[in-house]
Protein backbone atom coordinates (compact mmCIF):
# COMPACT_ATOMS: atom_id res chain seq x y z
CA UNK A 1 0.00 0.00 0.00
CA UNK A 2 1.44 3.14 -0.70
CA UNK A 3 1.70 6.16 2.08
CA UNK A 4 0.32 9.41 0.71
CA UNK A 5 2.36 12.59 0.79
CA UNK A 6 0.23 14.90 2.85
CA UNK A 7 0.04 18.66 1.48
CA UNK A 8 -2.18 21.55 2.52
CA UNK A 9 -3.57 23.86 -0.54
CA UNK A 10 -1.33 26.69 0.32
CA UNK A 11 2.23 25.34 0.09
CA UNK A 12 2.88 22.27 -2.33
CA UNK A 13 4.66 22.87 -5.55
CA UNK A 14 2.21 25.77 -5.94
CA UNK A 15 -0.76 24.09 -5.78
CA UNK A 16 -4.08 25.42 -5.18
CA UNK A 17 -7.38 24.33 -4.93
CA UNK A 18 -8.10 25.48 -8.78
CA UNK A 19 -5.05 23.21 -10.02
CA UNK A 20 -5.69 19.59 -8.98
CA UNK A 21 -3.42 18.34 -11.37
CA UNK A 22 0.25 19.21 -11.33
CA UNK A 23 2.59 17.70 -14.21
CA UNK A 24 6.64 17.57 -14.43
CA UNK A 25 8.82 18.00 -17.07
CA UNK A 26 8.64 14.48 -17.45
CA UNK A 27 5.20 13.87 -17.56
CA UNK A 28 4.96 12.36 -13.93
CA UNK A 29 1.35 13.76 -12.81
CA UNK A 30 0.37 14.81 -9.24
CA UNK A 31 -3.35 14.26 -8.11
CA UNK A 32 -5.60 15.36 -5.76
CA UNK A 33 -6.86 13.23 -3.23
CA UNK A 34 -8.62 14.01 -0.51
CA UNK A 35 -8.25 11.81 2.84
CA UNK A 36 -11.20 11.63 4.23
CA UNK A 37 -11.08 15.07 6.46
CA UNK A 38 -10.96 18.36 5.41
CA UNK A 39 -7.89 19.63 6.91
CA UNK A 40 -5.52 17.39 4.31
CA UNK A 41 -5.10 17.00 0.73
CA UNK A 42 -3.54 13.38 -0.26
CA UNK A 43 -0.86 13.86 -3.53
CA UNK A 44 -0.35 10.99 -5.03
CA UNK A 45 2.18 10.24 -7.52
CA UNK A 46 0.61 8.63 -11.17
CA UNK A 47 2.59 7.92 -14.17
CA UNK A 48 -0.15 7.60 -17.11
CA UNK A 49 0.42 6.38 -20.29
CA UNK A 50 2.58 3.18 -19.39
CA UNK A 51 3.71 0.50 -21.91
CA UNK A 52 1.80 -3.01 -20.87
CA UNK A 53 3.19 -5.55 -18.95
CA UNK A 54 2.42 -9.34 -18.42
CA UNK A 55 1.88 -10.83 -15.10
CA UNK A 56 0.85 -14.21 -14.35
CA UNK A 57 -2.31 -15.01 -12.33
CA UNK A 58 -2.48 -16.92 -9.10
CA UNK A 59 -3.78 -20.26 -10.72
CA UNK A 60 -1.03 -20.25 -12.91
CA UNK A 61 -3.66 -19.86 -16.28
CA UNK A 62 -0.89 -18.05 -17.98
CA UNK A 63 -0.17 -14.81 -18.56
CA UNK A 64 -3.04 -12.65 -17.96
CA UNK A 65 -3.18 -9.28 -19.72
CA UNK A 66 -3.36 -6.09 -17.68
CA UNK A 67 -5.60 -3.14 -18.62
CA UNK A 68 -4.21 -0.75 -21.25
CA UNK A 69 -3.16 2.40 -20.72
CA UNK A 70 -4.53 5.45 -22.35
CA UNK A 71 -1.91 6.36 -25.36
CA UNK A 72 1.59 8.28 -24.39
CA UNK A 73 3.43 10.87 -26.75
CA UNK A 74 6.63 9.88 -26.92
CA UNK A 75 9.09 11.67 -23.98
CA UNK A 76 13.02 11.88 -23.89
CA UNK A 77 14.27 9.17 -22.22
CA UNK A 78 16.15 9.69 -18.72
CA UNK A 79 16.81 8.54 -15.48
CA UNK A 80 13.49 9.86 -13.98
CA UNK A 81 10.91 8.43 -16.76
CA UNK A 82 12.26 5.20 -16.49
CA UNK A 83 12.11 4.91 -12.60
CA UNK A 84 8.55 6.32 -13.30
CA UNK A 85 7.59 3.96 -16.12
CA UNK A 86 8.34 1.12 -14.05
CA UNK A 87 11.34 -0.67 -15.87
CA UNK A 88 12.22 -4.55 -16.41
CA UNK A 89 13.92 -4.92 -12.69
CA UNK A 90 11.33 -3.45 -10.44
CA UNK A 91 13.79 -3.03 -8.03
CA UNK A 92 15.14 0.28 -9.06
CA UNK A 93 14.69 3.58 -7.57
CA UNK A 94 12.50 5.96 -8.13
CA UNK A 95 12.91 9.33 -8.08
CA UNK A 96 12.76 11.36 -4.98
CA UNK A 97 14.04 8.19 -3.47
CA UNK A 98 10.47 6.15 -3.75
CA UNK A 99 10.26 2.63 -4.64
CA UNK A 100 8.10 0.69 -6.87
CA UNK A 101 4.53 -0.79 -6.81
CA UNK A 102 2.50 -2.10 -8.58
CA UNK A 103 0.42 0.20 -10.70
CA UNK A 104 -3.08 -0.49 -13.14
CA UNK A 105 -2.09 -0.79 -16.21
CA UNK A 106 1.47 -2.52 -15.39
CA UNK A 107 3.93 0.71 -14.07
CA UNK A 108 4.89 1.35 -10.98
CA UNK A 109 3.87 3.34 -8.08
CA UNK A 110 5.88 5.26 -5.13
CA UNK A 111 6.10 3.13 -1.72
CA UNK A 112 7.97 5.22 0.22
CA UNK A 113 10.46 8.23 0.48
CA UNK A 114 13.74 7.55 2.14
CA UNK A 115 16.33 9.72 3.18
CA UNK A 116 14.84 13.17 2.52
CA UNK A 117 13.86 12.55 -1.03
CA UNK A 118 17.47 11.54 -1.92
CA UNK A 119 17.82 8.11 -4.03
CA UNK A 120 19.43 5.17 -1.89
CA UNK A 121 23.29 5.57 -2.12
CA UNK A 122 23.02 8.56 -3.41
CA UNK A 123 25.71 10.47 -1.21
CA UNK A 124 26.68 13.55 -3.54
CA UNK A 125 23.81 15.62 -4.90
CA UNK A 126 25.72 14.83 -8.65
CA UNK A 127 25.74 11.12 -8.03
CA UNK A 128 22.13 11.80 -6.87
CA UNK A 129 21.47 13.57 -10.10
CA UNK A 130 22.94 10.94 -12.07
CA UNK A 131 20.75 8.27 -10.14
CA UNK A 132 17.56 10.55 -11.28
CA UNK A 133 16.72 12.12 -7.76
CA UNK A 134 14.71 14.93 -8.28
CA UNK A 135 15.20 17.78 -5.93
CA UNK A 136 12.13 19.43 -6.78
CA UNK A 137 10.20 16.12 -5.12
CA UNK A 138 12.18 16.77 -1.99
CA UNK A 139 11.38 20.04 -1.88
CA UNK A 140 7.52 18.77 -1.94
CA UNK A 141 7.96 16.66 0.61
CA UNK A 142 9.95 18.74 2.91
CA UNK A 143 7.18 21.32 2.03
CA UNK A 144 4.05 19.48 2.20
CA UNK A 145 4.40 16.92 5.02
CA UNK A 146 3.12 19.31 7.68
CA UNK A 147 -0.38 19.53 8.37
CA UNK A 148 -2.03 23.11 9.12
CA UNK A 149 -2.65 23.88 12.79
CA UNK A 150 -6.22 23.29 14.12
CA UNK A 151 -7.34 21.22 11.22
CA UNK A 152 -8.95 24.12 8.78
CA UNK A 153 -8.44 24.18 5.14
CA UNK A 154 -6.80 27.53 4.98
CA UNK A 155 -3.25 29.26 6.45
CA UNK A 156 -3.92 30.74 9.69
CA UNK A 157 -4.77 34.67 10.42
CA UNK A 158 -1.63 36.12 10.81
CA UNK A 159 -2.31 39.90 12.76
CA UNK A 160 1.35 41.31 11.77
CA UNK A 161 0.45 41.57 7.85
CA UNK A 162 -1.75 44.96 9.28
CA UNK A 163 2.08 46.36 10.62
CA UNK A 164 2.69 49.06 7.94
CA UNK A 165 5.94 50.02 9.99
CA UNK A 166 8.03 47.23 8.51
CA UNK A 167 11.37 46.66 10.61
CA UNK A 168 14.22 46.91 8.71
CA UNK A 169 17.58 44.91 10.32
CA UNK A 170 19.98 47.03 12.18
CA UNK A 171 23.00 45.31 10.03
CA UNK A 172 21.12 46.60 6.89
CA UNK A 173 22.11 50.65 8.25
CA UNK A 174 24.75 52.34 7.57
CA UNK A 175 25.75 55.20 10.15
CA UNK A 176 27.23 58.82 9.53
CA UNK A 177 29.08 61.24 11.35
CA UNK A 178 26.90 63.36 9.33
CA UNK A 179 23.57 61.73 10.61
CA UNK A 180 24.41 61.75 13.71
CA UNK A 181 25.38 65.76 13.86
CA UNK A 182 21.69 66.33 12.18
CA UNK A 183 20.28 63.43 14.88
CA UNK A 184 21.59 65.77 17.40
CA UNK A 185 20.39 69.05 16.53
CA UNK A 186 17.04 67.63 15.47
CA UNK A 187 16.70 66.38 19.07
CA UNK A 188 17.33 69.46 20.45
CA UNK A 189 15.40 71.62 18.24
CA UNK A 190 12.33 69.14 19.20
CA UNK A 191 12.78 69.60 22.88
CA UNK A 192 13.05 73.60 22.64
CA UNK A 193 9.85 73.26 20.58
CA UNK A 194 8.14 70.80 23.15
CA UNK A 195 8.89 73.16 25.91
CA UNK A 196 7.87 76.02 24.21
CA UNK A 197 4.15 74.32 23.49
CA UNK A 198 3.99 72.81 27.38
CA UNK A 199 4.75 76.90 28.62
CA UNK A 200 1.85 78.07 26.33
CA UNK A 201 -0.35 74.75 27.43
CA UNK A 202 -0.05 75.08 31.13
CA UNK A 203 -0.14 78.95 30.68
CA UNK A 204 -3.93 80.33 31.10
CA UNK A 205 -4.36 82.54 27.81
CA UNK A 206 -6.83 85.31 27.99
CA UNK A 207 -9.30 86.13 25.24
CA UNK A 208 -11.12 89.69 24.46
CA UNK A 209 -13.94 90.06 22.01
CA UNK A 210 -16.36 92.73 21.48
CA UNK A 211 -20.17 93.11 20.97
CA UNK A 212 -22.67 95.29 21.33
CA UNK A 213 -25.18 94.51 24.51
CA UNK A 214 -25.64 95.37 28.10
CA UNK A 215 -24.27 92.80 30.17
CA UNK A 216 -25.03 93.61 33.55
CA UNK A 217 -28.42 93.10 32.63
CA UNK A 218 -29.47 92.74 36.94
CA UNK A 219 -27.86 95.88 37.58
CA UNK A 220 -31.01 97.75 37.86
CA UNK A 221 -29.55 100.14 34.93
CA UNK A 222 -26.88 101.78 37.87
CA UNK A 223 -23.21 101.64 37.67
CA UNK A 224 -20.95 101.69 41.00
CA UNK A 225 -18.61 104.00 41.34
CA UNK A 226 -15.51 104.44 43.59
CA UNK A 227 -13.98 108.26 44.15
CA UNK A 228 -10.79 109.05 46.03
CA UNK A 229 -9.17 112.74 45.77
CA UNK A 230 -7.16 115.10 48.03
CA UNK A 231 -7.68 118.67 47.97
CA UNK A 232 -4.88 119.74 49.95
CA UNK A 233 -6.03 123.45 50.37
CA UNK A 234 -9.61 123.13 50.92
CA UNK A 235 -11.25 122.90 54.37
CA UNK A 236 -13.60 119.73 54.30
CA UNK A 237 -16.38 121.57 56.07
CA UNK A 238 -15.93 122.99 52.07
CA UNK A 239 -16.19 120.23 49.82
CA UNK A 240 -19.07 118.27 48.73
CA UNK A 241 -20.33 115.98 45.76
CA UNK A 242 -22.88 116.66 43.29
CA UNK A 243 -24.62 114.45 41.18
CA UNK A 244 -26.57 115.01 37.94
CA UNK A 245 -27.68 113.19 34.60
CA UNK A 246 -30.50 113.20 31.72
CA UNK A 247 -32.73 111.27 33.89
CA UNK A 248 -33.68 114.50 35.85
CA UNK A 249 -31.54 113.25 39.05
CA UNK A 250 -29.89 116.17 40.39
CA UNK A 251 -28.28 115.58 44.43
CA UNK A 252 -26.29 118.13 45.83
CA UNK A 253 -24.24 117.23 48.53
CA UNK A 254 -24.13 113.45 48.82
CA UNK A 255 -23.02 112.21 51.39
CA UNK A 256 -23.72 108.42 51.70
CA UNK A 257 -20.95 106.19 51.61
CA UNK A 258 -18.60 108.89 51.88
CA UNK A 259 -15.96 110.10 54.22
CA UNK A 260 -13.92 113.35 54.22
CA UNK A 261 -10.12 112.79 55.97
CA UNK A 262 -8.70 115.92 56.83
CA UNK A 263 -4.75 117.03 55.33
CA UNK A 264 -2.22 119.55 56.39
CA UNK A 265 -3.37 120.60 59.80
CA UNK A 266 -7.13 120.77 58.41
CA UNK A 267 -6.16 122.66 56.18
CA UNK A 268 -7.15 120.29 53.35
CA UNK A 269 -8.89 117.41 52.81
CA UNK A 270 -9.14 114.00 51.65
CA UNK A 271 -12.73 112.57 49.92
CA UNK A 272 -13.56 109.35 49.85
CA UNK A 273 -17.12 107.49 48.77
CA UNK A 274 -18.60 105.34 46.89
CA UNK A 275 -22.37 105.99 44.97
CA UNK A 276 -24.10 104.86 41.69
CA UNK A 277 -25.09 106.54 38.97
CA UNK A 278 -27.18 105.59 35.97
CA UNK A 279 -26.46 104.58 32.35
CA UNK A 280 -27.19 107.26 31.33
CA UNK A 281 -25.16 110.58 30.35
CA UNK A 282 -24.71 112.76 33.15
CA UNK A 283 -21.74 114.10 35.55
CA UNK A 284 -20.60 114.20 39.26
CA UNK A 285 -18.25 116.84 40.33
CA UNK A 286 -16.33 118.09 43.63
CA UNK A 287 -17.12 121.55 44.84
CA UNK A 288 -17.78 123.75 47.58
CA UNK A 289 -21.88 124.58 46.12
CA UNK A 290 -23.16 122.73 48.74
CA UNK A 291 -20.91 124.66 51.85
CA UNK A 292 -23.27 126.48 54.03
CA UNK A 293 -21.18 129.96 53.15
CA UNK A 294 -18.84 130.10 49.58
CA UNK A 295 -15.24 131.25 49.74
CA UNK A 296 -14.19 134.18 47.59
CA UNK A 297 -11.41 131.98 46.20
CA UNK A 298 -11.28 128.13 46.54
CA UNK A 299 -8.61 126.24 45.89
CA UNK A 300 -9.22 123.44 43.27
CA UNK A 301 -5.86 122.33 43.04
CA UNK A 302 -6.13 118.21 43.33
CA UNK A 303 -4.58 115.10 43.39
CA UNK A 304 -7.01 111.92 42.02
CA UNK A 305 -6.04 108.65 43.87
CA UNK A 306 -8.64 106.38 42.45
CA UNK A 307 -12.00 106.65 39.45
CA UNK A 308 -13.10 103.37 38.88
CA UNK A 309 -16.95 101.83 37.51
CA UNK A 310 -18.34 98.57 38.92
CA UNK A 311 -16.31 95.70 40.14
CA UNK A 312 -12.37 96.34 41.10
CA UNK A 313 -10.41 93.61 38.49
CA UNK A 314 -7.05 92.93 39.63
CA UNK A 315 -5.81 90.78 36.62
CA UNK A 316 -2.52 90.53 35.48
CA UNK A 317 -3.31 89.42 32.17
CA UNK A 318 -5.57 92.20 31.31
CA UNK A 319 -4.41 95.73 30.45
CA UNK A 320 -7.41 97.76 30.86
CA UNK A 321 -8.43 101.49 31.56
CA UNK A 322 -10.07 100.88 34.90
CA UNK A 323 -8.24 103.25 36.67
CA UNK A 324 -7.39 105.82 34.06
CA UNK A 325 -7.59 108.82 36.31
CA UNK A 326 -5.44 107.11 39.04
CA UNK A 327 -2.30 109.43 40.00
CA UNK A 328 -3.40 111.87 38.13
CA UNK A 329 -1.55 115.50 40.11
CA UNK A 330 -2.97 118.93 39.18
CA UNK A 331 -1.46 120.59 41.92
CA UNK A 332 0.79 122.96 39.91
CA UNK A 333 -2.40 124.42 38.20
CA UNK A 334 -4.50 127.69 38.31
CA UNK A 335 -5.32 127.97 41.58
CA UNK A 336 -9.09 129.21 40.63
CA UNK A 337 -9.38 127.28 37.49
CA UNK A 338 -11.81 124.72 36.82
CA UNK A 339 -11.07 120.99 35.62
CA UNK A 340 -13.15 119.03 33.51
CA UNK A 341 -12.69 115.62 32.75
CA UNK A 342 -14.81 113.92 29.94
CA UNK A 343 -15.11 110.04 30.23
CA UNK A 344 -16.25 107.70 27.79
CA UNK A 345 -16.79 104.55 30.07
CA UNK A 346 -16.74 101.05 28.19
CA UNK A 347 -18.84 98.38 29.90
CA UNK A 348 -16.43 95.27 30.07
CA UNK A 349 -17.39 91.70 31.50
CA UNK A 350 -14.19 89.29 33.05
CA UNK A 351 -14.99 85.30 32.68
CA UNK A 352 -12.53 83.06 34.33
CA UNK A 353 -12.15 79.25 33.62
CA UNK A 354 -15.21 78.46 35.84
CA UNK A 355 -17.06 80.47 34.04
CA UNK A 356 -17.70 82.64 36.86
CA UNK A 357 -18.73 86.61 35.55
CA UNK A 358 -17.59 89.91 36.73
CA UNK A 359 -18.60 93.44 35.69
CA UNK A 360 -16.47 96.10 35.22
CA UNK A 361 -15.96 99.56 33.24
CA UNK A 362 -13.32 100.73 31.38
CA UNK A 363 -13.12 104.45 30.55
CA UNK A 364 -11.19 107.05 28.13
CA UNK A 365 -10.34 110.52 29.36
CA UNK A 366 -9.97 114.09 28.16
CA UNK A 367 -9.39 117.13 30.48
CA UNK A 368 -9.02 120.43 30.08
CA UNK A 369 -8.42 123.75 32.57
CA UNK A 370 -10.30 126.45 32.41
CA UNK A 371 -11.42 129.97 34.57
CA UNK A 372 -15.05 130.56 33.90
CA UNK A 373 -17.17 133.58 34.25
CA UNK A 374 -20.41 134.62 34.13
CA UNK A 375 -22.40 138.58 33.66
CA UNK A 376 -22.08 138.81 37.07
CA UNK A 377 -18.48 138.18 37.75
CA UNK A 378 -16.18 135.07 38.13
CA UNK A 379 -18.07 131.47 38.28
CA UNK A 380 -16.75 129.59 41.16
CA UNK A 381 -14.82 126.85 39.94
CA UNK A 382 -14.90 122.95 40.49
CA UNK A 383 -13.73 119.59 39.44
CA UNK A 384 -16.18 118.08 36.63
CA UNK A 385 -16.46 114.64 35.35
CA UNK A 386 -18.77 114.32 32.68
CA UNK A 387 -19.76 110.76 30.97
CA UNK A 388 -20.78 108.83 28.56
CA UNK A 389 -21.64 104.93 28.19
CA UNK A 390 -20.57 103.62 25.24
CA UNK A 391 -22.75 100.43 23.32
CA UNK A 392 -19.51 98.54 22.82
CA UNK A 393 -19.08 95.73 25.43
CA UNK A 394 -15.62 94.31 25.81
CA UNK A 395 -15.24 90.66 27.07
CA UNK A 396 -12.32 89.25 28.46
CA UNK A 397 -12.35 85.07 28.93
CA UNK A 398 -9.88 82.69 30.20
CA UNK A 399 -8.77 79.96 28.10
CA UNK A 400 -6.42 77.20 28.40
CA UNK A 401 -5.75 74.96 25.43
CA UNK A 402 -7.12 71.71 24.89
CA UNK A 403 -5.43 68.91 24.88
CA UNK A 404 -5.98 67.71 22.10
CA UNK A 405 -4.48 70.61 20.04
CA UNK A 406 -1.32 70.22 22.77
CA UNK A 407 -1.03 66.76 21.22
CA UNK A 408 -1.56 67.14 17.71
CA UNK A 409 1.03 70.24 17.85
CA UNK A 410 3.33 68.36 19.44
CA UNK A 411 3.06 65.11 16.72
CA UNK A 412 3.21 68.06 13.92
CA UNK A 413 6.74 69.40 15.65
CA UNK A 414 8.36 65.52 15.88
CA UNK A 415 7.14 64.18 12.73
CA UNK A 416 7.90 67.73 10.61
CA UNK A 417 11.11 67.92 12.19
CA UNK A 418 12.12 64.40 11.65
CA UNK A 419 11.02 64.52 8.02
CA UNK A 420 12.65 67.87 7.42
CA UNK A 421 15.98 66.12 9.13
CA UNK A 422 15.65 62.69 7.32
CA UNK A 423 15.62 64.80 3.49
CA UNK A 424 18.38 67.64 4.63
CA UNK A 425 20.68 64.45 6.27
CA UNK A 426 19.60 62.30 3.06
CA UNK A 427 20.51 65.24 0.40
CA UNK A 428 23.71 65.45 2.51
CA UNK A 429 24.29 61.68 1.84
CA UNK A 430 23.65 61.39 -1.55
CA UNK A 431 25.73 64.31 -2.33
CA UNK A 432 29.15 62.87 -0.58
CA UNK A 433 28.60 59.53 -2.46
CA UNK A 434 28.26 61.54 -5.61
CA UNK A 435 31.75 63.42 -4.84
CA UNK A 436 33.46 60.66 -3.49
CA UNK A 437 32.72 58.61 -6.93
CA UNK A 438 34.10 61.99 -8.91
CA UNK A 439 37.38 61.87 -6.37
CA UNK A 440 37.17 58.35 -7.66
CA UNK A 441 36.78 59.05 -11.58
CA UNK A 442 33.91 56.83 -11.54
CA UNK A 443 31.19 59.54 -12.29
CA UNK A 444 32.08 62.34 -14.96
Amino acid sequence: MVTPTHCDTHSCLGHTKSSPVLRSSQGVEWREKPTGKGARLSLQLYTPHLAPSHTTDNAGKGPAETPKARPSPSRPAGPFNRAAEGEAGGGRTAPNGLRGASLPGGGRRAAGVGDGGRPAGAGRPEEALAAGWDPRGAAAHLACSAPIPGGGGTMPFDFRRFDIYRKVPKDLTQPTYTGAIISICCCLFILFLFLSELTGFITTEVVNELYVDDPDKDSGGKIDVSLNISLPNLHCELVGLDIQDEMGRHEVGHIDNSMKIPLNNGAGCRFEGQFSINKVPGNFHVSTHSATAQPQNPDMTHVIHKLSFGDTLQVQNVHGAFNALGGADRLTSNPLASHDYILKIVPTVYEDKSGKQRYSYQYTVANKEYVAYSHTGRIIPAIWFRYDLSPITVKYTERRQPLYRFITTICAIIGGTFTVAGILDSCIFTASEAWKKIQLGKMH
